[in-house]
């Protein structure tokens, strides 16, 4: 039986690595599948692993309907097993809508990857609604590690250098070349989410580059 299965977790715990493995896996016995992913960190149709690995993918834009787009793959003979489905927190309500639809209907599995919640700790309306509708809800074992050592739960955005919790939901990070403004994003414990503790303030805040500042008198919380 057919079935919406969405792996979530952190920034760093292999969400695309086990894509790309699923997607192995299923092609090796003979299944067929199509692969869709949305603003992966590698560019345009494309979905790739910080482990270097990676394969060419369709590329979701919010126009998508996947029913259709599922629909005229199969009726110009093309056999569909299962769907790889990348980033899906950047996905529309409807669109996640439309992938249940194709399991119930079509008998078509879909895996779905995806992050759940955003730089400040809001859940994604994609993410959401796959929470809402999968017949399963799995949590990556590999755990992503924040800069102190301790297991990471919150992703964080950081803005030359600094964490920040307000700003738009969406902005790809690793703007590097190009631009004045360096967007990235870091993981981080509980603890040093909530106490805005990245790295680099971590090491701004050392009495050595070699000691990191475990000290919460060094991070204080921030007032509301």
């Amino acid at each position: 039986m057919a079935e919406l299965v969405f792996f979530s977790g952190t920034m760093d715990c292999g969400k695309s690595t086990l894509a790309l493995q699923m997607d192995h896996n299923h092609r090796a016995r003979g299944r067929s599948g199509i692969i869709y992913t949305k603003l992966d960190r590698a560019g345009t149709d494309v979905l790739s692993s910080r482990l270097g690995l990676s394969t060419p993918a369709h590329e979701v834009g919010d126009e998508l309907d996947f029913w259709d787009a599922v629909v005229e793959h199969a009726t110009s003979g093309l056999r569909i097993d299962y769907l790889i489905c990348d980033e899906v927190q950047f996905y529309t309500p409807a669109q996640v809508e439309q992938l249940a639809r194709l399991v119930d209907e079509m008998g078509i599995d879909v895996f779905a990857f995806g992050i759940t919640a955003d730089f400040r700790t809001q859940l994604f309306p994609g993410s959401r609604r796959m929470i809402e509708l999968a017949d399963k809800v799995q949590v990556l074992q590999v755990e992503a590690l924040c800069w102190c050592g301790r297991r990471a739960t919150h992703n964080a955005r950081v803005v030359d250098g600094a964490m920040v919790v307000e700003g738009e939901q969406v902005v790809v990070g690793d703007t590097k070349a190009g631009t004045e403004t360096l967007v990235e994003y870091e993981v981080l414990c509980r603890r040093h989410f909530m106490r805005r503790m990245n790295s680099a303030a971590a090491r701004a805040a050392a009495s050595s580059p070699d000691v990191l500042p475990f000290d919460l008198d060094l991070c204080p919380v921030p007032p509301c």
